[in-house]
């Protein structure tokens, strides 16, 4: 694993591990982006991604194919697919500590394939989100859906 501090120490964000490239774990980006290599299809993998987060009880507002609304505008582009969900009592505490942060929520999670043939997914880090949005009375909250979203995206690595 190779490890690279991004100077987040102002930022209050910790030092972001990446890893070797065919690594499924998950890979934090200065930009606030994490990605994590599914080890099944595209369709597995948005099929247990879906199955993980109704079996939470966490409510499902939407699975966008991006690609087909591509193809549909006549653009071709990889497949890739948006599924859209989010706990409101929880997504809500952070509306309440900071209208904009509605732009962020609910949670959204991208199922894409790389030129390669890989299957990722990928979504805004939590605490990136805080930062984007000033947020810093909500920890608990911010560190509980990270544990969601980590728990949701193992659905779909190796074991």
């Amino acid at each position: 694993m190779i490890r690279r501090n991004f100077n987040f120490a102002m930022a209050g964000l910790p030092t972001m591990v990446l890893a070797a490239p065919n690594s499924p774990v998950a890979l934090a980006h200065e930009n606030g982006v994490v990605k994590t290599r599914s080890s099944y299809s595209m369709q597995e993998t948005i099929d247990r991604i879906t199955k993980d987060v109704e079996a939470k009880g966490i409510k499902l507002f939407d699975v966008i194919d991006q690609a087909k609304l591509a193809k549909d505008a006549g653009v071709d582009i990889k497949p890739s697919t948006l599924i859209v969900f989010g706990n409101p009592p929880l997504g809500t505490q952070f509306l309440s500590a900071r209208p904009e942060s509605g732009l962020d929520w609910p949670v959204r999670l991208l199922v894409f394939e790389d030129d390669k043939g890989q299957v990722w997914t990928a979504y805004t880090d939590f605490k990136w989100i805080a930062k984007r949005h000033g947020i810093k009375n909500r920890g608990p909250q911010f560190m509980k859906a990270s544990e969601v979203i980590a728990s949701i995206t193992s659905s779909v690595q190796t074991r």
